[in-house]
This record gives C-alpha cells, structure tokens and sequence, in this order.
C-alpha cells in the first residue's frame, strides 16, 4: 500500500465558471488558473502523483505548455490515473478536504463525489470529500481563495516484479 497527499490553492476572480470536483458550481467568481483551476482535482492528482513517486502535476501538465490553457482538469486527473494502472496500481480510497467560506457546497458534495468516482474509475464508496471554512481566517477567510487537501491510498493491482 502507498499514500500520498496534495494540496492546492487558487485565487477568486470574477469572469470565470467556479469548477470544483470536476462540476460547475453556481457562483459570482471562479477560481484563477491556466487550467479550469479546479482545487480538488489539482489537489487529488497531485495526492495520486505523490502516492506513485512521479512528481506534481506541474511537471506533467506545466502551465508553459499551451495545451493546458483551460484544460479539463478531470482529463488531466483522468491521464494520472490510468499512469497508476499502469504501472500496476489500483486506488483504494480517496478523501479530500474544501476550504471555502462561500459558496455553501453541502448541495454539491454528492455531484463532485459522483464525478471524482467516475473519473477515477473506482466507486463512490472508495471517495470521500467535505468542505470547511476557515471562520473568517485568512485569504480563504476573506472570501479571496479556495483552496483543497487530498490523500489517496493506491494498493498493487497485480503481484509486482
């Protein structure tokens, strides 16, 4: 068994969809990326990445690269975990934390928990996610940031050599 464990941080900004655990959540800003700036996924690829000792999510997806402008961050997740089947790993289970004082994502929790499930190719039993504030504390406190915790257990799939 292997663990790893991500984090992620992105500004708020007006003009932009907010996209987090790979859906579309109604809200006034969205997060600043060169991606979709989806926390969640950037934090659960990199938590992956960690468990596989293959680096961040920079060093495969960089934000040089014009390819990733605006990139589905579910695609890039997507491409990590078919890298950890691969290499002969199975996901046991996923659990991630939001930091967010607005918006209320009680109403979306079961969305993004369907998603991450399908992007991963596990089932929504194997994900956990919850979301807390930060009670007025800080850049997130200030409503100006939403930021994003994951841990990932990968298990061998196969006897390894």
């Amino acid at each position: 068994m292997r663990v790893g464990q991500g984090w992620d941080i992105h500004r708020l900004v007006a003009g932009r969809p907010l996209r987090l655990g790979g859906i579309e959540v109604p809200f006034e800003r969205g997060l600043l990326g060169h991606s979709d700036g989806d926390v969640v996924l950037h934090a659960l690829t990199d938590a992956l990445l960690g468990a596989l000792a293959a680096g961040d999510i920079g060093q495969h997806f960089p934000d040089t690269d014009a390819r990733y402008r605006g990139a589905d961050s579910a695609v890039l997740l997507g491409e990590i975990a078919k890298m950890a089947a691969q290499r002969g790993y199975r996901i046991g289970n996923v659990d991630v934390t939001i930091l967010a004082e607005r918006p209320k994502l009680a109403a979306h929790m079961a969305a993004m928990r369907e998603r991450m499930a399908a992007v991963l190719g596990i089932d929504e039993g194997q994900v956990g996610i919850k979301a807390k504030t930060m009670e007025g504390l800080g850049t997130i406190g200030a409503g100006d940031a939403i930021a994003a915790l994951a841990v990932v257990v990968i298990e061998p799939s196969r006897r390894r050599r």
